[in-house]
């Protein structure tokens, strides 16, 4: 056998053995996320009978939230339940409750990205704080996130989410809604965000991010992504092919508001 032979078959071996190492790691965390599952239904059941309607999915997103920490992810889910049943008694929020956010037009969806996750589309100069309160764009965060949840493709559990800042000024800055919104997201609705791209962003936005980052936690803040202004169109082709653009980033699907999705 040549030099160049060997090393051939050797580089070919190697690379079997890792693709099989690798399908056996996957395979082990397979396992261990379904135990990890199965221990966590047990011990929420056991504290909050209601959790015995809870799909595995929702177990899992809970899970990954907290790392696999079984007893982290129970007290999570568990607080989460709470929540729900105080947050939206009626297990919807009607759009009667949220009339001042709905009129300021600023969330939508359309399309998909390249892993088939929904996308949605903020305009975020278009909140006008003063002209809602707290809670009511609280009920909207929630009307909202249910929305995104009910029109999951089969097999998708995420989003992906384009917040065009552009025109953002003080008068938008609203540090509680954004904190208020934030903790939604993180303790009730783990796991559902995929991708967040920031774009159009202008440089007094920075005060008000400077104060929102340090409570996003970890596995949130890898998600997110500042898009270059020169990159723009670039940055967005990396995750939704250009048939799936949005028409507010150059792409030819128009926006559907949430409330009429």
């Amino acid at each position: 056998m040549t030099s160049y032979l060997r090393q051939k078959f050797q580089s070919l071996t190697v690379s079997s053995e890792d693709a099989k190492d690798a399908e056996l790691t996957s395979e082990k965390r397979e396992e261990m996320e379904q135990n990890k599952i199965q221990a966590m239904k047990a011990l929420v059941i056991k504290q909050d009978p209601s959790a015995k309607d809870v799909d595995d999915l929702m177990i899992r997103r809970f899970l990954r939230a907290r790392d696999l920490d079984v007893d982290k992810a129970s007290a999570m889910f568990l607080k989460y339940l709470k929540w729900r049943r105080e947050a939206i008694p009626n297990g919807f929020i009607s759009p009667s409750e949220i009339p001042n956010d709905l009129a300021q037009n600023k969330l939508f969806m359309q399309g998909y990205d390249k892993a088939g996750r929904p996308i949605v589309v903020v305009f975020a100069a278009r909140h006008k704080p003063a002209s809602t309160t707290v809670e009511e764009f609280k009920r909207f965060v929630i009307y909202t996130l249910e929305k995104i949840c009910a029109r999951m493709p089969s097999g998708h559990e995420k989003f992906t989410s384009i917040a065009d800042l552009q025109g953002w000024g003080y008068v938008n800055s609203d540090i509680r809604g954004y904190l208020a919104a934030l903790s939604i997201l993180q303790d009730c609705y783990p796991e559902r965000l995929g991708k967040l791209l920031i774009i159009n962003v202008p440089y007094i936005f920075m005060t008000a991010w400077k104060m929102v980052y340090p409570f996003i936690d970890k596995n949130t803040k890898k998600k997110i992504v500042f898009v270059e202004d020169k990159k723009l169109r670039a940055t967005l082709l990396e995750d939704i092919d250009e048939s799936q653009l949005p028409d507010c980033v150059g792409g030819p699907l128009k926006l559907v508001p949430i409330q009429d999705c």
